[in-house]
């Protein structure tokens, strides 16, 4: 799927491309100063593993997302992080995690899910998941359950993100 990132040194739109990741795929790890080790958890039964890249250095991923499709009633977005010179406040480009966060809204209608999405927000301490879930209710329309660590993106908040990061 193609879709827009913006580099931030320009202020222009970058043409890239959201694509399920190959066999052959070098996935990136910890090791590569990411969060995750995707090469890892993309293994799993039912998950589907996507990459962004920029069609202008397409063998660097800028993004990746693990989404796990077992659940009859919403899709699981396991797995969401931007490469590491995405992040901060020097980073090379916007728009990674929002485009993977609808991609993602949409791959649930595609699979019969109605646009529900779940994820979980997991980090070391307490304030960064606070900021963390502030961070998705506010910009990707994300709702908590209760007061777990479980957030749902419903339908009309992935129509939203499907219009703002999909369509252009």
């Amino acid at each position: 799927m193609k879709v827009k990132i913006i580099e931030n040194a320009t202020k222009t739109a970058v043409k890239t491309k959201i694509t399920e990741a190959r066999i052959k795929t070098i996935l990136p790890t910890i090791t590569d100063a990411w969060r995750f080790n995707f090469r890892k958890n993309s293994k799993g039964k039912n998950s589907n593993t996507y990459i962004l890249t920029a069609n202008n250095s397409p063998n660097q991923i800028e993004g990746c997302l693990i989404i796990i499709t077992e659940n009859r009633f919403q899709d699981y977005m396991a797995f969401v992080e931007v490469a590491p010179h995405n992040r901060g406040e020097n980073r090379k480009h916007d728009r990674v995690a929002g485009c993977l966060i609808a991609f993602a809204c949409r791959q649930s209608y595609i699979n019969g899910k109605e646009g529900y999405l779940a994820f979980d927000v997991l980090e070391e301490n307490e304030d960064d998941e606070m900021k963390l879930m502030e961070l998705y209710s506010r910009k990707y329309h994300a709702v908590r359950l209760g007061e777990s660590k479980t957030m749902i993106i419903i339908p009309e908040g992935s129509e939203k993100l499907i219009d703002e990061y999909l369509k252009f």
